[in-house]
């Protein structure tokens, strides 16, 4: 073999080497690559699940937080639940109770206000709702079986106390009682009459009638018997400035203006001290009505008492509970209350009083007057006469007056009822009709000077028919 044939051999060996280096080098590359491809899959399969677990986890950190701050929202509002619960029964239902016995006093709202409009605030303010409901139900149940009681035994004693005036009245007329007898059976009638208006009130306020039936009364004595129902009546003033002396108060409406009269003055009584006087006056108005006025000089009346007077005697509050009027109860404006609304009457109270008191006026309409006639109903002594008003002097004319005048006749000797008087006579006349204020004891005296005159008379007028 030559050299160039060994030499094309080894090119030839050397070639076939380096293909096969080649194709092994190709090959390595090629499983290089396709580990490389499967690294970087996997590396990125790692950092999926990397980024999905850190993912995961911060899902979970998240969910974890958001249950933490639902935890928390949720214990605040158990908290501010708890609070309004407490506050419900500790504060609302209590501040509720004495809402309901007084209207000033306010009753509290949600503690917390951003809760307003909620589910559990509207039920929240349905328990005092409730609770309102069913405790005024009771209330009035309660108190219609009060107030049928109390009614029922008015009534009765009512009649008793009726009886018993009946037959004091009796004895006071029996002439042969002695003067000490006399004077203890006027003291029992007053005591009478006193426990008869408490009575009497009482039956009004709890739905019944005033219990008395009258025939057609003056005004005059309609006030001045209010005024003898009181303790204290000594210090009570009427003065008549009606324009006629026969205007009547109509039979059924009567005793309901006594009753309200009386409870006025009883209040003016009792809020000034015993030696002021409580001025009455009668005016006659151009409506046709007239007006009864009552003027105190005590300290007044509070505006929280005044504007409670006001409703209670307005006449609009027709329901009002015993429970309402204080312990003891107080009745005298609710029965005015009551009166004003079942007879249309007209009641107003205020501090306008001259005195700086309470002025308290009656205004009884036209409807619920009449004209009485004074020859067959004549009006009581006792009772204020209307003040006559002095007319003015005419002087006669001098020169058309005759030199001589006739000599009256026998008949013009007679007294006459003239209108036309002089200036003096007119102010004694004034004078003489101008109410003079009662006066029980010096009446009670008189009666009883007059009783022992007549019991002289009769032993006397007995001795002498003995001799």
């Amino acid at each position: 073999m030559t050299l160039s044939s060994k030499i094309a051999v080894a090119l030839g060996v050397l070639s076939l080497l380096l293909a096969v280096w080649a194709l092994l080098l190709a090959r390595s590359r090629r499983i290089h690559v396709r580990q490389g491809r499967v690294w970087n899959a996997e590396a990125q399969a790692a950092d999926s699940r990397a980024q999905a677990a850190e993912g995961r986890a911060r899902t979970e950190v998240q969910n974890r937080q958001a249950a933490e701050s639902r935890a928390k929202e949720l214990g605040i509002r158990e908290a501010e639940l708890l609070g309004e619960v407490r506050h419900l029964v500790s504060d609302r239902l209590p501040a509720l109770a004495l809402h309901l016995i007084s209207s000033h006093h306010p009753v509290p709202g949600l503690l917390h206000n951003h809760l307003a409009g909620s589910e559990a605030a509207r039920l929240l303010d349905a328990v005092p709702e409730a609770v309102s409901r069913i405790v005024l139900k009771e209330r009035r149940r309660i108190d219609a079986a009060a107030r049928a009681a109390l009614r029922g035994a008015t009534q009765e004693s009512q009649a008793l106390s009726y009886r018993l005036q009946t037959n004091i009245v009796g004895l006071q007329h029996e002439f042969s009682a002695p003067p000490r007898l006399t004077q203890s059976l006027l003291e029992s009638d007053h005591i009478n009459e006193q426990n008869l208006r408490l009575t009497q009130r009482s039956a009004i306020v709890c739905g019944g009638w005033p219990g008395h039936v009258r025939k057609d009364t003056y005004v005059s004595e309609v006030v001045s018997g209010a005024s003898s129902r009181l303790r204290g009546f000594d210090r009570i003033n009427i003065v008549s400035r009606l324009g006629l002396s026969n205007i009547g108060v109509v039979g059924r409406a009567a005793e309901p203006v006594a009753v309200v009269c009386a409870e006025l003055m009883a209040n003016a009584l009792e809020h000034s001290r015993d030696d002021l006087m409580v001025d009455v006056g009668l005016v006659q108005t151009g409506n046709g009505s007239v007006c009864i006025t009552i003027d105190d000089a005590g300290k007044g009346m509070t505006a929280e008492a005044l504007a409670r007077g006001r409703s209670l005697i307005s006449g609009e509050q027709q329901e009002v509970l015993l429970l309402e009027l204080g312990d003891p109860p107080s009745m005298g404006f609710a029965a005015i209350g009551r009166l004003v609304a079942d007879y249309g009457l007209h009641v107003s109270i205020d501090t306008s009083s001259p005195y700086g008191g309470v002025r308290a006026v009656v205004s009884v309409p036209e409807n619920l007057l009449t004209s009485i006639d004074e020859n067959v109903t004549p009006p009581s002594v006792m009772a204020p006469q209307p003040a006559v008003a002095p007319q003015a002097h005419k002087r006669p004319a001098a020169a058309d007056a005759p030199a001589h005048s006739p000599a009256p006749s026998a008949a013009a000797e007679l007294p006459q009822r003239r209108r036309r008087f002089s200036a003096t006579a007119a102010q004694d006349e004034a004078a003489a009709a101008a109410p003079r204020p009662l006066d029980p004891e010096s009446t009670g005296a008189i009666w009883s000077d007059f009783q022992s005159g007549l019991t002289d008379g009769r032993s006397v007028t007995d001795s002498e028919h003995t001799l």
